[in-house]
């Protein structure tokens, strides 16, 4: 019955020294810049939202002028 206390204080410390928080890892060096790639990536993901942008105004006065062909073929 004496190594009951003992392997019950042992695994205790086991598990007490399983708890503890890691090291933070080491920072010998800085991060390198992302700047160069993020406006490459910004280019890619704006330009065809800018080219939708530039052809909006063409393509509402081509759906309105199509309307009013289809009011005056119906007479509405």
């Amino acid at each position: 019955m004496t190594r009951l206390p003992r392997w019950s204080a042992l695994a205790l410390l086991l598990l007490c020294s399983a708890c503890n928080k890691p090291e933070p890892p080491k920072k010998e060096q800085p991060p390198a810049p992302k700047a160069e790639h993020d406006a490459e990536w910004s280019n890619a993901i704006h330009a065809p939202i800018n080219r939708a942008k530039a052809v909006e105004p063409q393509v509402l006065d081509a759906a309105k002028q199509q309307q009013d062909a289809i009011d005056a073929q119906t007479g509405g």
